[in-house]
């Protein structure tokens, strides 16, 4: 399970022109499944994700954590996180879950999330998304398990 996490000054998805999903500060989660991948590796997934310290604190650094900072979190499916990139040039997205199992383990990260007393909202699993986000740094980091 990958997370690529962004620390946004605000963030929301529009599905068909309408908002789904929006957030101030906090993070833009872009959630890809791998084949493999179950309920165990997307609480510990989420459990890293509200724990990495990348928001400042009142000395300007690194050491707070989203929940510490009083942010927010958006949850987006992105099936292609998992892509094999590595030879030519068509991505291969056999290592990324079946859409099934995809759509269910994404509910139970943002479900964890929410029982973390984050406020989390969501994108719409296997929809045109559109994302639009004020990126805050630019932080942005790959987390895996």
């Amino acid at each position: 399970m990958i997370a690529l996490i962004q620390r946004v000054s605000e963030a929301s998805v529009k599905v068909d022109g309408e908002i789904v999903g929006s957030i101030n500060q906090g993070l833009l989660v872009l959630l890809g499944v791998e084949k493999g991948d179950d309920e165990a590796k997307a609480k510990r997934l989420s459990e890293r994700v509200l724990g990495y310290r990348i928001f400042e604190d009142e000395q300007g650094k690194m050491n707070l954590n989203v929940k510490q900072a009083g942010g927010e979190v958006l949850v987006v499916s992105q099936f292609t996180l998992p892509a094999d990139t590595q030879k030519g040039m068509r991505p291969s997205f056999s290592k990324g879950a079946e859409p099934q199992e995809a759509e269910r383990l994404y509910h139970y990260f943002s479900e964890c999330c929410q029982q973390a007393d984050v406020h989390t909202e969501n994108g719409q699993f296997a929809a045109d998304m559109k994302v639009a986000l004020i990126n805050d740094g630019p932080v942005t980091f790959w987390l895996q398990v």
